[in-house]
């Protein structure tokens, strides 16, 4: 088969594929014009899901009468005319694909007008052909009408979704530009009808109120933080941990203010609730990170919905300790109204206790949390928090929880839990004040690594070796063990290095490479359930767990205690 150029029509309709995907990639190329533009003002009409028309009307500064049939050339753009302008860009459109992709598959009118000229100008576009052209009267500003949207591509139109849920999909756009274009004033009529409007008067508070209602709006946290040393800033809305929704769809990232999806934004904000929200349950979030210009790639994608950073590690720990910082410091208190009728599940026991500010959401839990100040505005596991309570050992359940009275009711200890809080919190002070307990081993033994282990073990080697591990290179893949830590005790040595190292890649994904490997060795050396302790070994354990800064949860985020009130036991017995 001889190759061949492509016709111009043709390419233009596969060019124009990358850009407008459905209708709200249209509605998403025309509202970013409107506010390159600077408007204050933003209608957007739709009839039958966006593809039997889009009309986008603004009041921006419009396009001269000379300039708008240049603006359907491809690459034809206002926005940069230097690599340095393409090496950092400010703008939300750049590379003038949006209006030529746009009339090569739709028939597509633009009306614009200058403020300050007498009147404006028409051009009309058939499958991205001029049809007609010339002067009109119209307000300063500029309205786009897209009509029949995809009509030459039959085969594209039958892969659109209904029209209702690409209506849905417009409507998430235009809300998530109004969250972080408070000062611009979008209003979107779907059929006809007014759907959604915001007002535009640049109070952030009151953006959230048009988008997520007033019940939403007033339990979200207001979040500012910046790191230092990059100047990257964080500012923006979190929920509360009562607040939550059942899927991710409700975190929205802009960077520089460009609505971007990032699966590593996302990772950094459920980071920063591990331990506060339920298995399987989602925080909402509004967040901008502001970043100098020549760091972040937002050319990396044809339709702009994904962005590159230069140092994605910075970025990641900029947004999780600025959203844990608010929360620890202004997350209200859920209070538990009543119980259910149904017994309680143990992992969403009712509990008056929080969670760490180190752990891991996927082990379940929705708990309050009692905050405290941050240092330095970083998240720590070993922030103090609300003391635990004094407790009185009762005895022993299924030889795994702690039976104990304590004030206003009963209390479960998981034993494991606890003695890993315990341990965590004992190594960690200890590695802080650089004198690791560590074991020497009488004799050296060989443990032999997978690749995947050799990699987490050089990735976390100096933080292994500052809670007590000693090790060396012995061979393609093996290591001689020396030393471990004093908390393990006896057991198989070469066991414990290699249940560390899983665990901490594990855990480590995401999370600073200190923190999951004290966590693992403490998970590692603490009691397991199924052991059998005497009265003396709980009461110890239990003052142990009492003398902790942040005695209510593990250092992976699991609850240490749950606490059944006088209340609910009286309302469960019938005495009230």
């Amino acid at each position: 088969m001889s190759i061949k150029v492509l016709p111009p029509d043709l390419a233009a309709k596969i060019a124009a594929g990358e850009v407008v995907e459905r209708p709200a990639s249209v509605v998403k190329e025309l509202v970013e014009n409107s506010i390159d533009a600077g408007s204050s003002q933003i209608t957007i009409e739709i009839k039958a899901g966006g593809v039997e028309q889009i009309k986008v009307i603004d009041d921006g500064h419009g396009i001269a009468s000379e300039e708008v049939s240049i603006a359907f050339q491809r690459h034809a753009t206002s926005k940069i005319d230097s690599q340095e302008q393409l090496d950092a860009i400010a703008t939300l459109g750049f590379r003038g694909e949006a209006l030529p992709s746009i009339a090569a598959v739709s028939r597509t009118v633009i009306t614009t007008r200058q403020p300050l000229n007498p009147g404006g100008f028409r051009l009309e576009l058939l499958w991205g052909e001029p049809v007609s052209s010339g002067s009109q009267g119209s307000p300063p500003g500029t309205a786009v009408e897209v009509l029949d949207l995809f009509g030459n591509l039959p085969a594209r139109r039958k892969f659109l979704k209904s029209s209702s849920a690409e209506t849905s999909r417009i409507q998430e756009l235009v809300s998530r530009y109004a969250l972080v274009f408070p000062g611009i004033r979008y209003q979107l009529m779907v059929d006809g009808r007014v759907s959604f409007t915001s007002p535009g008067n640049g109070v952030h508070r009151e953006a959230l109120l048009a988008v997520y209602g007033p019940q939403a709006a007033t339990a979200m946290l207001e979040v500012h933080g910046e790191d230092p040393e990059t100047g990257y800033q964080v500012d923006g809305f979190a929920g509360a941990p009562s607040l939550t929704r059942a899927n991710r769809t409700y975190m929205t990232f802009f960077v520089n203010r460009r609505w971007v999806q990032s699966r590593m934004l996302s990772f950094a904000v459920e980071e920063a609730y591990i331990g506060l929200l339920q298995v399987k349950r989602y925080p909402l979030a509004a967040l901008n990170i502001s970043i100098p210009y020549e760091e972040v790639d937002v050319n990396s994608h044809p339709s702009k919905r994904e962005v590159r950073f230069r140092e994605e590690n910075r970025v990641f720990s900029t947004v999780q300790r600025a959203v844990r910082a608010v929360l620890m410091a202004d997350s209200p208190i859920p209070s538990l109204a009543s119980p259910p009728e149904s017994a309680y599940p143990a992992a969403v026991a009712p509990s008056f206790f929080p969670r760490s500010a180190f752990g891991g959401a996927r082990y379940g839990g929705g708990m309050p949390d009692y905050g405290g100040g941050l240092e330095g505005g970083q998240a720590d596991a070993r922030l103090p928090k609300q003391p635990a309570p004094p407790l009185k050992v009762v005895g022993q359940l299924k030889l795994t929880y702690i039976v104990a009275e304590g004030p206003a009711g009963m209390f479960l200890v998981d034993q494991h839990a606890a003695h890993e809080r315990v341990l965590f919190d004992r190594i960690y002070e200890k590695a802080s004040e650089q004198e690791p307990q560590s074991q020497p081993l009488l004799e050296l033994v060989s443990v032999d690594l997978s690749p995947a282990q050799g990699d987490t073990l050089k990735t976390h080697q100096e933080a292994l070796e500052n809670y007590g591990f000693q090790f060396e290179p012995f061979g393609d893949g093996s290591y001689l063990l020396r030393a471990v830590p004093a908390i393990f005790g006896e057991g198989d040595p070469a066991k414990a290095l290699l249940d560390v190292l899983d665990m901490t890649a594990f855990e480590g994904l995401v999370r600073q490479k200190e923190d999951v490997t004290a966590a693992s060795i403490a998970c590692h050396g603490a009691i397991r359930a199924g052991k059998s302790l005497t009265e003396p070994e709980m009461v110890s354990l239990l003052e142990q767990l009492e003398a902790t800064p942040n005695p209510h949860t593990c250092p992976h985020g699991r609850p240490t205690m749950v606490h059944f009130s006088s209340n609910h036991m009286e309302r469960e017995f019938g005495r009230r």
